[in-house]
C-alpha cells in the first residue's frame, strides 16, 4: 500500500483547490470509510487525504419546509435534532439503525452519502475480478458466494450493494444534495446522484473530482403523514441490512395519499420504488394493495445463488412497513 499524505484544510475553497489539483487526493471527514478502505483493506486509491473535519460545515437549519443538513453534521447529532424527531421519524430510525453508537458519533452525513460498498470482493485486494476496482476484470461476486449483495440495479457486471441506511429515507423524501467545486456550486436530487453500475461499476455517482458535498436539503413531511424505516438484519446489534424499506404516506377515509417508498439492502443504489408508489397512490389501504405494491417494487430482480431469498424477503419488508405506517393490522 502506498504512503498516504495528510493535509488539513483551512477553509472550504482551499480544501476544494487541494483535492481538485491532485487526481490522487480525497476528502477526509469522520474517516469511517476512508480509514477502512486505505488502512484496513488497502483498496483505496487516494494517496493524499485533505482533512475537512474542522471546516464550518456542521449543524442543521430549518428553512421553511426543508431541513438543511450541513455535510459535517454527525449521524448522532442529526438523530437528536428536534426537527428530525418531530417531522422526520423515518430519518431518525434509519440513523439509529445504521451504525454503532461509536460510529454515529464520528460518521458525517456527507460521508454517509459517499460511503463505498461493503462487497467483500471489492474490499479484498486479492480478488482480481472486480469491475468496481478494475474495470473490465469481471465480477467475482456473480460466481462466488453472495448474500449481502444487490438484486435491483444489478447485472453480471456488478452486484455490489449500496449499504447506507440513511440514504434510503433521504431518497424517499426527494432530498437534494448541494455541491461546490472549482467551477462553482450546483444542486443534484439524491435520486439522480447515484449511478446504476451498468457498464461502468467504477463510476458510482455524478460527483466531479474535487467537488465537495456542502449540505443536503431534506423536505419535511407534511402534518398528518406517518413514516417509518424498517430494517431486516441477521442480528439486532450493529449489522448491515438484508432488506430495508422507508415509507411515508397519509390515509384519508381508507385511501392512501402521497405515498413515498424506498428500499435498502437490495439495490446497487438507494432504490426509489416509484412503480410501487404508483400502485399505492389513491388505492385502498389494504393488505392486498400493499402486496401489489411490493410485487411492483421488486420486479425483474437479478439474482445469483445466495441472493434469491431477498426477493420474497424484500416484498414482505415492504408489506410490513406499509402496514405499520397505515395502521392496517398485521
Amino acid at each position: 500500500m502506498s504512503t498516504v499524505e495528510y493535509v488539513r484544510a483551512q477553509d472550504v475553497p482551499g480544501a476544494i483547490a487541494l483535492v481538485a489539483a491532485d487526481v490522487a487526493a480525497a476528502y477526509l471527514a469522520g474517516g469511517t470509510t476512508q480509514v477502512d478502505l486505505l488502512l484496513k483493506d488497502g483498496v483505496g486509491e487516494a494517496t493524499r487525504l485533505v482533512d475537512i473535519g474542522r471546516l464550518p460545515l456542521a449543524g442543521t437549519e430549518q428553512v421553511g419546509d426543508v431541513l438543511r443538513v450541513r455535510a459535517l453534521t454527525t449521524m448522532a447529532d442529526l438523530a437528536e435534532d428536534p426537527v428530525v424527531i418531530a417531522r422526520l421519524p423515518l430519518v431518525r430510525e434509519a440513523l439509529l439503525a445504521g451504525a454503532s453508537p461509536q460510529l454515529r458519533n464520528m460518521a458525517t452525513i456527507g460521508g454517509n452519502l459517499l460511503q463505498r460498498t461493503r462487497c467483500r470482493y471489492f474490499r479484498d485486494r486479492r480478488v482480481t475480478a472486480c469491475n468496481k476496482r478494475r474495470p473490465g476484470s469481471g465480477c467475482a461476486a456473480v460466481h462466488g458466494p453472495a448474500r449481502m449483495h444487490a438484486i435491483l440495479g444489478a447485472s453480471e457486471n456488478c452486484i455490489a450493494l449500496h449499504a447506507s441506511d440513511l440514504c434510503v429515507p433521504l431518497v424517499a423524501l426527494d432530498a437534494v444534495v448541494h455541491l461546490q467545486g472549482t467551477g462553482g456550486s450546483r444542486t443534484v436530487p439524491l435520486t439522480a446522484f447515484y449511478r446504476v453500475p451498468s457498464q461502468r461499476p467504477d463510476v458510482e455517482n455524478v460527483l466531479e473530482h474535487g467537488e465537495l458535498v456542502t449540505h443536503v436539503d431534506v423536505p419535511l413531511l407534511p402534518s398528518g403523514m406517518r413514516s417509518a424505516y424498517l430494517k431486516v438484519r441477521d442480528r439486532a446489534s450493529y449489522e448491515f441490512a438484508l432488506t430495508s424499506a422507508a415509507a411515508a404516506l397519509s390515509v384519508e377515509d381508507g385511501t392512501i395519499r402521497t405515498p413515498r417508498l424506498a428500499l435498502g439492502g437490495v439495490g446497487t443504489i438507494p432504490w426509489r420504488a416509484r412503480e410501487a408508489e404508483d400502485v399505492l397512490r389513491d388505492a385502498p389501504a389494504t393488505a392486498d394493495t400493499f402486496r401489489a405494491a411490493a410485487e411492483a417494487a421488486v420486479r425483474d430482480p437479478f439474482t445469483v445463488p445466495g441472493t434469491e431469498f431477498k426477493v420474497e424477503l424484500a416484498k414482505r419488508t415492504i408489506v410490513r412497513v406499509l402496514k405499520d405506517v397505515s395502521g392496517v393490522p398485521s
